[in-house]
């Protein structure tokens, strides 16, 4: 009998244990995003109420501004029905000769983008946008196929969209 009980409360205290454990130290999970927002930069874009957060290699970025078209198909062809802006950030080492991988965010209002959810318009010929978030006024979306072009940088693009770097109020 006393070899049971003990056999039960030592099953016992093996299963517990890593549940007792887990917060004795910091994990790596809670440790990530302090290292990385203390070596890292941060874009903020006051015009439209966000941020994003980039690794420090990419210190010296630029801003590319652009637009986006939304458009419908009728007998002669695509009409453009609805735009906005789009805005790209460009890596520092980015030149026309050695293209690298932006991070394209469109900008939708709020109608643009339900008018879009409803199917009222397209904005590519194929894949899906991407919401990266909102705030009250805007809708902040990765464009469909933004990465076809596989440049160099892609990668290293694709590790930033993982780690959830959109900010928005």
């Amino acid at each position: 009998m006393r070899s049971q009980g003990y056999f039960k409360f030592l099953s016992l205290a093996l299963v517990s244990l890593p549940g007792l454990c887990a917060g004795c130290a910091p994990s790596a999970a809670t440790a990530l995003p302090t290292t990385r927002l203390a070596t890292g930069i941060e874009y903020r874009n006051t015009e439209y109420g966000f941020g994003f957060s980039l690794p420090a290699s990419w210190r010296g970025y630029s801003i590319i501004t652009d637009s986006w078209q939304g458009y419908t198909f009728n007998g002669q062809g695509e009409v453009t029905v609805e735009q906005g802006p789009m805005i790209s950030i460009r890596h520092p080492q980015w030149t026309s000769e050695n293209p690298r991988q932006d991070i394209p965010i469109m900008v939708f209002t709020l109608a643009q983008w339900n008018s879009l959810q409803q199917g009222n318009y397209t904005i590519s010929a194929g894949g899906i946008a991407t919401e990266l978030g909102r705030n009250a006024r805007y809708v902040f979306v990765l464009p469909p196929r933004y990465d076809v072009a596989e440049l160099p940088g892609r990668d290293e693009v694709e590790t930033i969209l993982a780690s959830n770097p959109f900010h928005a109020p």
